[in-house]
């Protein structure tokens, strides 16, 4: 097909897709659900928090669930929970900061499992401090656990979904990670390399002609876990962990590549490619979205900050 052609080619088929996305906003996404029963499902972060719920929802749907913590005691319950609701789950132990440590663990995995067919990263780990105030092994902790640890999930899971052009990839990350935020530098910036990676992975795997292998980021405003304690939303109100985690799976049933928590931050986002950087600052400021975290308090564990930076189990890093 000759460039121009293959132009206008293209753009119709933009125009489709975009009219595709306006009808299919009006059709219940439960009626479009893909089945993922058999799916073996991994998710970071799963001992607690969102990433249990996410576990107990995706085994809802017939997936095998593959929990990997820290904690592995908080593991193996979540583990049993599914179980006491007629799932199947097991529960690994799991440092994903550190690439060996999750290529072993994947191994693992692969032979006692199976193939991963979804992947969920969703372990986070926050500091809630001005960037002046920040350690350096926190900031650089902050980038192992909610960053780079999607590249050694990835590296260790995606080449069985190459194999068999299969798969789904979902990477937790935050509202934080498409807007700045006061007292939140170090995680920001790890959210927004979190969604670019993600973004960056979905183009190469469609330039590669891979289109069974799916992928979805999350970026939610502020989920009432315990891990933003004292953070004030502003104008919006916590979101409800039971809520969060639904959207999510539901996101991913019906291969939905962006989600945004609430759905009013849409607008916003939608705002900031449109007015001055001023104004939008001015609005953010205005709003008590920028300044959400002047009273945080978060999980006493993480507060602690004089933990080498090569051993952090005792920070408890969980699921959003």
């Amino acid at each position: 097909m000759a460039g121009a052609g293959k132009f206008f080619y293209n753009l119709l088929l933009m125009f489709y897709y975009w009219i595709e996305s306006i009808v299919l906003a009006f059709v219940p996404k439960r009626l479009r659900y893909k089945s993922i029963a058999g799916e073996v499902v991994l998710i970071t972060g799963g001992g607690s928090g969102i990433g249990r719920l996410l576990c107990l929802r995706f085994a809802s749907h017939g997936a095998k669930i593959v929990v990997w913590d820290l904690n592995l005691d908080a593991a193996r319950e979540t583990t049993k929970m599914v179980r006491e609701k007629g799932g199947e789950a097991f529960a690994f132990h799991c440092d994903v900061s550190k690439p060996q440590n999750v290529y072993e663990a994947a191994a693992k995995v692969k032979r006692e499992v199976g193939k991963v067919t979804i992947l969920v990263n969703n372990a986070g780990i926050v500091t809630g401090k001005r960037f002046l105030d920040c350690p350096d092994h926190m900031i650089i902790k902050t980038f192992e656990v909610n960053a780079m640890a999607h590249f050694w999930t990835c590296k260790a899971f995606l080449p069985d979904m190459k194999e068999d052009n299969h798969g789904h990839i979902v990477s937790i990350a935050s509202m934080a990670g498409l807007t700045g935020v006061v007292k939140l530098t170090d995680y920001c910036a790890s959210k927004f390399a979190a969604v670019g990676f993600e973004e960056s992975l979905r183009l190469e795997l469609f330039q590669e002609g891979y289109t069974g292998i799916h992928s979805t980021v999350v970026c939610p405003y502020f989920i009432n876990t315990g891990m933003f304690d004292g953070a004030k939303p502003g104008l919006l109100s916590m979101m409800t962990p039971e809520y969060v985690a639904e959207q999510i799976v539901s996101a991913v049933l019906v291969n939905q590549e962006v989600i945004m928590l609430p759905k009013v931050m849409n607008l916003l986002i939608m705002l900031k490619s449109i007015f001055p950087v001023t104004a939008v600052m001015l609005a953010m400021h205005s709003w008590r979205i920028s300044t959400a975290m002047m009273a945080f308090k978060g999980r006493e564990s993480l507060q602690n900050t004089n933990f080498p930076v090569t051993d952090y189990e005792d920070t408890k890093v969980k699921s959003l």
